[in-house]
């Protein structure tokens, strides 16, 4: 794996985060949530950034959204007690399919 790639999950596990906090800071009304999502938010742009020196456009920015997709989903179902149905779940597994298909194709 190259250090475009190693950016890019980087930038993806930092997305989760940004999300994340997007909940937990309550319309910018808690301080430490907030900054939170303002440091997060701007990490995840920048690695993505770097990653894309190295990448395709397309396949970064389908990555990087689909990093934080799966993440922000899969810990709603536990964190959040959302529903984990046979609907959610394999629709998650479409996304992650679509992931590795693009990583795959990635030709260096």
């Amino acid at each position: 794996m190259n250090l475009g790639w190693l950016l890019l999950l980087a930038a993806g596990f930092s997305e989760i985060i940004f999300a994340l906090s997007l909940k937990f800071n309550e319309g910018f009304t808690k301080l430490w949530p907030s900054v939170v999502t303002c440091f997060s938010g701007l990490g995840s742009f920048y690695l993505l950034m770097l990653a894309l020196k190295t990448l395709p456009l397309g396949t970064a920015y389908a990555v990087w959204t689909g990093i934080g997709a799966v993440g922000v989903a899969i810990i709603g179902l536990f964190l959040f007690k959302e529903p984990a149905d046979w609907n959610r779940l394999s629709s998650i597994l479409l996304i992650i399919i679509g992931i590795v298909g693009l990583k795959l194709s990635d030709v260096e």
